[in-house]
């Protein structure tokens, strides 16, 4: 992670760049990729599963003898967890479900907005190296929440054809039932278009690498509506010198984590305080179990120090980050300043984890 000490503001723009793959080679993968779900349907996915993921499969859909073995695999304390984690985001996202009242505008005229569940939704769950299950939460819940009559949930397999038993868990519990053992752009293709297996949706839902982010925007052009083009996990983190470097180290650490082409940045204005973080990251990073996809995050992290605090969140706001912690001695006065961030942490014991999973924000 490299350290950079009060960079010019006409540095700043340079500093923001995210980690890219070559855009034209992206492109093309993806855009043949499409074409080839779009004309073959199954038969493409069948292909293309065994390429990208290594899994030879008979069938696409998970059986319904494999949704009902996978409590008996999930550990109960887990189990526990996953319910906690749905009621919290459940009571979080039920007072958003109300009537507007009508408005009359001049006499004799009235308007209101009335909110319809969308008929038929795709969920994309990423699975790989991290079966982010706790997706399935943030997902499901505001779905069943709105009453969206087919959910339809696509996640890539092991090489061995399987789905993480957590995963199929947290979708059982969530009453959802048709489930396809399906990643990346093929994965987001199949919900555009449709084919014999799985059903086209809506509009589709969920986070992913370069390759289903770009996938998502060329379904947007197909006339199907996607939640966002999110792009690979980051965390940006203000630390000051009141913060506690190991806990601002396993931040950085829970997102570098995520995958190689993640990004995290730690801003600060005490040099002091950024180096002892930046140590505290080298001792966690050789405990961590996904050392080596983490040591790629970091190879294009950085950890900047600035003039004064005030700095630092001009810097955010214009970074724009995915995820914002602000670890620093009033954190609140501060919140009030972000104008661009997806979800905001306030103060030394707001992990972003907790909002990630269980205390009822929306990832």
């Amino acid at each position: 992670m490299e350290l950079i000490l009060n960079p010019e503001r006409k540095q700043w723009n340079s500093l923001c760049a995210r980690p890219t793959e070559e855009k034209q080679a992206l492109d093309k993968t993806v855009l043949e990729t499409m074409a080839f779900v779009k004309e073959s349907g199954d038969t493409a996915l069948l292909e293309l599963t065994a390429k990208f993921d290594g899994a030879e499969l008979d069938e696409l859909a998970v059986s319904s003898d494999e949704l009902a073995q996978a409590a008996s695999e999930v550990p109960v304390d887990l189990q526990e967890a996953i319910q906690l984690a749905t009621e919290n985001v459940m009571k979080f996202h039920a007072p958003q479900l109300h009537e507007e009242p009508e408005v009359t505008t001049v006499q004799g005229v009235k308007c209101w907005r009335r909110s319809v569940p969308i008929e038929k939704v795709g969920l994309y769950i990423p699975g790989g190296t991290a079966p982010l299950f706790s997706t399935i939460i943030m997902l499901a819940v505001p779905a069943k929440i709105a009453g969206c009559s087919e959910i339809i949930l696509t996640t890539p397999p092991d090489r061995d054809g399987k789905i993480n038993p957590v995963i199929l868990f947290t979708a059982g519990l969530l009453g959802i039932r048709k489930i396809f053992k399906l990643g990346g752009a093929q994965a987001i293709a199949a919900l555009t278009y449709g084919t014999e297996s799985v059903p086209a949706v809506y509009k589709i839902f969920g986070p992913g690498n370069q390759y289903v982010t770009r996938a998502k925007e060329l379904a947007q052009q197909e006339g199907v509506a996607i939640d966002m083009p999110a792009g690979p996990s980051e965390v940006l983190v203000i630390a000051d010198n009141t913060s506690i470097p190991e806990f601002v180290a396993a931040d950085l650490l829970s997102q570098a984590e995520h995958g190689a082409d993640s990004q995290v940045i730690l801003l600060s204005d005490n040099a002091e305080i950024a180096r002892q973080c930046l140590d505290q990251v080298e001792v966690q990073l050789n405990k961590l179990p996904r050392k080596e996809i983490a040591i790629k995050s970091l190879a294009h992290s950085k950890a900047i120090v600035l003039d004064s605090i005030e700095d630092c969140v001009s810097f955010s706001n214009l970074y724009a980050p995915e995820h914002l912690i602000i670890s620093i001695d009033r954190a609140r006065d501060y919140g009030g300043k972000i104008s661009n961030a997806g979800s905001v942490f306030l103060g030394h014991l707001s992990c972003e984890s907790a909002g990630d999973y269980a205390s009822g924000t929306n990832h």
